[in-house]
């Protein structure tokens, strides 16, 4: 665990921002982000075309912004309901593309899936984010994980104060599991936060990894803490 201080600065509007689409879907697989991912870029191929575009997982209420998510099983599904949205990040001068995407119908782990109207959504402005995956090797620790972490945001001029990250998850894919750990950092200044949020951390941000998204304080964070 890092735990420093220091002061934030200021960035103005983002070249990134989030779209939010309307989707008909009854479930899905907890492990689902392979599945999505590969649907919609079949779907719309204009997805691979810029590395910056980003496909967040599909969470339901009550699961936006906490740390533990339902154990990734055979038979763990998310049960959606209407106030569910597909969230894709992308460049502002690319949001015209993802008018294409309303009335698209595909089909996710063998569930059908409806994709309707969308709207935008600033990046947030908050020092604390949170990304539910990010790659790490197969049986890495957490000291190695945090330290590889430390390393690379410190290469984009990112310093670290607090951060935690979370137990070893296996993500399915068709080449076999693919190791992740979740991760909250803490006391971003703005400049970091935003930047964080446009170019991500590590692989696979078109399969729901190294996305980071804002968390609305830091109470988990001292909970996790007081824990240890």
């Amino acid at each position: 665990m890092f735990w420093q201080e220091d002061d934030r600065t200021i960035k103005g509007r983002s070249d990134m921002l989030d779209v939010l689409f309307d989707i008909r879907c009854r479930e899905l697989p907890v492990d689902h982000a392979w599945a999505l991912s590969d649907a919609l870029r079949n779907a719309a191929p204009w997805l691979d075309e810029d590395d910056r575009i980003a496909i967040h997982e599909i969470h339901v209420a009550g699961s936006q912004n906490g740390w533990e998510r339902p154990d990734k099983d055979a038979t763990q599904q998310l049960l959606l309901s209407r106030r569910t949205k597909l969230i894709i990040r992308m460049p502002r001068d690319k949001v015209e593309l993802a008018a294409g995407l309303n009335g698209i119908k595909i089909e996710v782990a063998g569930q059908p899936l409806s994709i309707g109207r969308f709207k935008t959504r600033e990046l947030s402005k908050l020092g604390t984010l949170f990304a539910r995956h990010i790659v790490t090797e197969t049986g890495a620790d957490e000291n190695a994980f945090l330290g590889h972490i430390a390393e690379t945001l410190k290469t984009r001029g990112i310093r670290i104060r607090k951060a935690l990250c979370g137990m070893l998850n296996e993500m399915s894919t068709p080449n076999g599991p693919l190791s992740t750990r979740s991760l909250m950092l803490a006391d971003l200044k703005t400049d970091e936060s935003i930047e964080l949020q446009e170019l991500g951390i590590g692989n696979y941000q078109k399969y729901g990894c190294g996305i980071f998204i804002p968390h609305k304080d830091i109470e988990a964070v001292k909970k996790l803490a007081d824990d240890e």
